[in-house]
C-alpha cells in the first residue's frame, strides 16, 4: 500500500458536484500549485458502463490530482480503482458523505456511515487491486447516530488500509469530536471539512489535525487560494495578484475552445474572483451576459478584466 506524505493533505479543495470538473480545477491549479485538488463525485456504474473520457479525462495541469468515488460493491470499486490509477489519478477518495437522496437511492454515499464493516470491504478492496493511495471521506454520523459511529467507520476504514480519514462536519459543527479522534488514532491523517472559510479557521484547525478542506468558501472566493502555497507551504505565489491569475489561465482557454468547449463552461468558475473588491460587479456581470453568448472567447475574458483593474486605479 502507498501512503500520501503529509504535505500531501495539508490544504485540500473539497469535490463538489456540478462544481469541481475539470475547468474549475484547471482554474484553482493556477491560484495554487499545492492545493489538492479532487474531482466531483463519480459512481462505479458511471465509470464501468458509461463515457470514460468524459467521467475521468482531465488535464495534465490539474495534478496533483485525487478522483471521488461512489460505489458501495467492494468488487467494482477494485476494478473502478485500477482504471483511475491507469489514468494518472495520485489518490483514490471514497466517498461516505454525501447525503442527496439520489445518493443515498443508490445504496452509497452518507448511508455508509451505517455500515462500517462494507466500508472496511470496500476500502481493502481498492487498496488491494492498486498501489494508488485509498482515502474515505465521511460526515460524523447520519440521523440519531452519535460519534461513536464515526470511530466505528473510521476503525474499519483504517483496518481496510485507508490512507487518510477525511471528515465532513454535519451542523451543529462539533471541531472537538474529530479532534478527539485524531487522539484517538494519531498514526491517521485526519482532514476537516466543513465551515472553514478564513485563514484563521485554517490556521486553528491545522493546530489539531493533519490537513483542511475547504468546499463553498474555496469556490466561492477563489482568490484564497492565491495565499495557500506561501502560508502553508514557505513557498512564492504564482500568480501574485488575481489579474495575473486571469491572464494565466487564458491559454487554457483557448485551448478547450479550440475543442469545442463553450466560454462560460470555464467563466462560471472564476465569477467570484475579485469578490469585496472595486469592479466585482462590472467583473461578474460581463462575463455572466457574454461569456454565454455563441462564439464567445477569451476576449470576453480580457474584457471583463477591465472592471477590476479600473476599480484598483480609482481605490489607489
Amino acid at each position: 500500500m502507498t501512503t500520501l506524505a503529509p504535505e500531501a493533505l495539508r490544504f485540500c479543495v473539497a469535490p463538489m458536484m456540478d462544481w469541481t470538473d475539470r475547468h474549475c480545477r484547471a482554474f484553482h491549479r493556477i491560484l495554487s500549485r499545492r492545493a489538492r485538488l479532487y474531482t466531483e463525485m463519480v459512481t462505479t456504474a458511471a465509470v464501468l458502463h458509461g463515457d470514460r473520457e468524459r467521467l475521468l479525462g482531465h488535464d495534465a495541469c490539474e495534478h496533483p490530482l485525487a478522483v471521488q468515488l461512489g460505489g458501495s460493491v467492494p468488487a467494482d470499486l477494485a476494478r473502478v480503482a485500477c482504471i483511475c490509477a491507469d489514468r494518472g489519478y495520485a489518490e483514490i477518495n471514497l466517498n461516505v458523505g454525501c447525503p442527496s437522496d439520489r445518493v443515498q437511492n443508490g445504496s452509497f454515499g452518507a448511508c455508509l456511515m451505517r455500515e462500517p464493516k462494507l466500508v472496511g470491504d470496500c476500502v481493502a478492496a481498492m487498496v488491494a487491486a492498486t498501489p494508488v493511495p485509498v482515502t474515505v471521506k465521511c460526515r460524523l454520523g447520519v440521523d440519531e447516530q452519535g460519534l461513536e459511529a464515526l470511530d466505528a467507520l473510521a476503525d474499519a476504514a483504517v483496518a481496510g488500509g485507508t490512507s487518510r480519514f477525511e471528515n465532513r462536519d454535519v451542523p451543529p459543527l462539533d471541531y472537538p469530536a474529530v479532534h478527539a479522534l485524531k487522539r484517538r488514532l494519531p498514526a491517521v491523517p485526519i482532514v476537516l471539512n466543513g465551515g472553514l472559510g478564513s485563514w484563521p479557521a485554517v490556521d486553528e484547525a491545522l493546530c489539531h489535525l493533519d490537513g483542511v478542506m475547504l468546499g463553498r468558501a474555496a469556490y466561492g472566493e477563489p482568490a484564497l487560494l492565491l495565499d495557500v502555497d506561501a502560508r502553508l507551504f514557505g513557498e512564492a505565489g504564482t500568480p501574485a495578484t488575481r489579474a495575473e491569475a486571469v491572464t494565466a489561465y487564458l491559454p487554457y482557454g483557448e485551448g478547450r475552445l479550440a475543442a469545442g468547449v463553450p466560454l462560460h463552461a470555464m467563466t462560471r468558475h472564476m465569477l467570484g474572483l475579485f469578490n469585496g473588491l472595486p469592479g466585482a460587479r462590472g467583473w461578474r456581470r460581463h462575463l455572466a451576459t457574454e461569456g454565454v453568448k455563441r462564439g464567445a472567447g477569451v476576449a470576453v475574458i480580457e474584457q471583463a478584466l477591465r472592471f477590476p483593474l479600473d476599480g484598483e486605479r480609482l481605490a489607489a
